[in-house]
Parts: C-alpha cells; sequence; structure tokens
C-alpha cells in the first residue's frame, strides 16, 4: 500500500525547488518519500564459496555495517541452534542482483533470541552476540572471523561471558567505557568490561527488554517490560534502590525497542502495544507518534534513517512500514513475500548506499530462506 502525500510528484518538487520554495532539506526527504513509494520488489540470488551455504537456512536476523557495505547474517539451522556469517552487498549495483554469502567457523547450539538481543559495533571491531538459553551467555565474535581473505589469520577466539537469562545486549562505543558492553536481565541491568571481567549490577522493577547505549556520554538507555524507560551514566558505581535512575519516561506497554537519534536529544521508542513514540529527552515529553504499527508480544526492531529522513519497522503481521521522519506520515506498507506467520517475520535493512557509497539506494529484506532487494528505480 502507497500513501503519497496529495500533490507530491517529481515535477512539482523540481518547480518548488528553483523557485527557492523548498530548502535543500526539505527537497531532499520529499524526494526520498517519492522514492520509497517507488520501490520494486525483486529477489537476489545468494552465492557463496560453499554451496551448502546459501538458500538452506531461514534467516533470522540480518544487521548492516556502518557502511552498508556487508550484512551480518543470524541463520537458523537443522540441528536447533543459529549460524553467523557475512554476505557483501557488492553485486547489489549490477544488472543481476547477486550477493556473496560468507559463512564463518562457529556454530552455537543455542538459539538466539528476539532480533533485539543483538548489538553490533563497527565492523573493524567485534561483534556482540546476546543468547539467552540455560546456561545464558553472551558471546563476542571477532568481525575477522567473516573476513573472506586469508583465512588462515583468522583468530581462534569466541569469548562468552556467562550470565543467566538475558534479554538485550548493547556495546557502548563512547572513549571513557569503550571496552564494555551491557546486557538486559531479569529485573537487573549487568555492565561488563571484557578486559578486566570488572561487572557493575543495578537493580531495577522490571525486565529489561531493549538497551542502547549513547556514544557522546557513557550513559545507557533501558526500555523495560513495565514500560519505564530509563537512564544510567555507567561511571556511577553500584548504589542500593534506584537513585542512579536518571532520565524517565513511561509507556503503556512493555517497550521492545529503542533507538537513540544521532543527536542524542531524541529517543524513539517502540511496545507490546504496537505504539512507536518519539521523546524529547530535554523535556521528557513525547513529541510524535508513528501510527500503523502491530504488535501484540513480539521483541521487534525499530530502524531510523535520519539522513533520507524516515522510520521503517516490520509488524508481527509480517508487514514492513516506512514513515516520514519529521512529521509521522505513513507512507509505505509492504507486505511479505511469503505467507505471514510468527516465525516468518521479515528482517530488513534501509540505506541509501546499499553496498558502500557507490552502492545502490533501498530496502533489503529477509524472510525464510529468501533475500529481497526493493530498489529506488
Amino acid at each position: 500500500q502507497k500513501t503519497t502525500r496529495a500533490g507530491l510528484n517529481s515535477s512539482m518538487l523540481l518547480q518548488k525547488r528553483q523557485l527557492g520554495l523548498l530548502s535543500s532539506t526539505s527537497y531532499c526527504r520529499l524526494v526520498h518519500e517519492l522514492k520509497v513509494n517507488c520501490m520494486q520488489r525483486r529477489k537476489i540470488e545468494i552465492h557463496s564459496p560453499d554451496s551448502s551455504v546459501a538458500g538452506t537456512n531461514n534467516f533470522k536476523i540480518i544487521v548492516a555495517d556502518v557502511a552498508c557495505e556487508r550484512i551480518f547474517t543470524v541463520n537458523d539451522v537443522e540441528h536447533g541452534g543459529c549460524k553467523y556469517g557475512i554476505i557483501n552487498l557488492s553485486g547489489l549495483g549490477k544488472e543481476s542482483l547477486t550477493v556473496e554469502m560468507y559463512d564463518n567457523l562457529y556454530f552455537t547450539n543455542r538459539k538466539v533470541l528476539e532480533k533485539s538481543l543483538f548489538s553490533l559495533t563497527h565492523f573493524s571491531k567485534l561483534c556482540l552476540m546476546g543468547i539467552a538459553e540455560t546456561p545464558g551467555c553472551a558471546s563476542l565474535l571477532p568481525a575477522s572471523l567473516f573476513s573472506s581473505t586469508n583465512p588462515g589469520d583468522r583468530p581462534g577466539m569466541l569469548c562468552s561471558f556467562k550470565i543467566s537469562t538475558a534479554w538485550s545486549c548493547a556495546w557502548c562505543l563512547n572513549p571513557q567505557a569503550d571496552n564494555c558492553f551491557s546486557t538486559g536481565l531479569t529485573r537487573r541491568v549487568l555492565v561488563t568490561n571484557v578486559v578486566t571481567g570488572h561487572r557493575q549490577t543495578f537493580g531495577t522493577n522490571s525486565d529489561v527488554l531493549a538497551q542502547q547505549f549513547a556514544t557522546q556520554t557513557p550513559v545507557l538507555y533501558n526500555g523495560c517490560r513495565s514500560g519505564e524507560i530509563f537512564s544510567i551514566d555507567v561511571r556511577q558505581r553500584n548504589r542500593k534502590g534506584q537513585s542512579w535512575k536518571a532520565i524517565r519516561l513511561f509507556h503503556d506497554s512493555a517497550v521492545t525497542s529503542i533507538r537513540l537519534l544521532e543527536a542524542e536529544h531524541y529517543l524513539m521508542a517502540g511496545d507490546m502495544a504496537g505504539k512507536i513514540k518519539l521523546w524529547d529527552l530535554r523535556t521528557a515529553k513525547c513529541v510524535k507518534q508513528y501510527k500503523g504499527h502491530h504488535n501484540e508480544y513480539a521483541i521487534l526492531p525499530l530502524h531510523v534513517n535520519e539522513e533520507e529522513g524516515l522510520l521503517t519497522a516490520v509488524g508481527q503481521d509480517c508487514y514492513t512500514r516506512i514513515w516520514s521522519l519529521q512529521d509521522a506520515h505513513l507512507l509505505r506498507t509492504i507486505p511479505s513475500p511469503h505467507p505471514s506467520s510468527k516465525d516468518a517475520i521479515p528482517s530488513v535493512v534501509f540505506s541509501s548506499r546499499l553496498g558502500g557509497s557507490r552502492g545502490v539506494p533501498g530496502l533489503l529484506m529477509a524472510v525464510k530462506q529468501d533475500l529481497y532487494h526493493f530498489s529506488y528505480n
């Protein structure tokens, strides 16, 4: 379903731009809106040096690196566990859409939990994969494990930290705590220094289902099953009670995803009632609400693309929805290529530069064993 704004078309936009009626920022934002409504689906052919890799296991999660040159994947495997891999997107700019998929040397016999239980640093650092089973653990996977070159140089290291049942995890990129990661547990937050092994524990009243660190300060934002969102400055030592909570926001339902916007004055949050709200952290007030998302009990991520001015989310009904960040207008509703089911909720990546700076714009959708590209063109 396409919901283009009334009267919005390319010729009108160009005319207004030439007359000076639109700023460059507004012009670019509206052009992206038009392009989103023109996206068409094409299936991607997945190639692999190992013919047994491609097209044999269901995708569970896909996450892009910062430059959108590669995709980190988590796939289910037949014996009940998961495996990790890398997809190189350089083939997306060609006439025939193809990508290269490389498996790693490690499998896990544990099930990776919901899509939010996953945090990815820059690919030059470590991938942080949170896993919750009995016994639970958080695993640090060196990105070099997934390199397609010099396989003999790959370090044989898989670092795991035993952790009780976890719901979420996040890696800190702020220089004041750049060796730390956090896990959201049942009624507590655990911050671990991977170099020293030192741990800080912060007690909460509810399970912590979503986490993200700020980058400008060593502050951790947490979303809870109770509907509360709160922040922690990890420079603090353990305190009794909950006096360490700084910003506190409240939803009416369990918060399943939080995303800080670039300037870190605003936070986007989604909950199990299907509500997506934009919060101003300076005033602790909700300033926008993005309607149409569907969720009842799943932990589903939000994807914010500030440069393009877009918000993307996949609902429990398996529909992918794209909104305008600026005014919360629903721009596009995309059904899944497969029949809707709770074990076939698509995982998506959106970027105007898929495959790197000279890449192609559009939406990548992984569902079941298939990968699709929704191109602007």
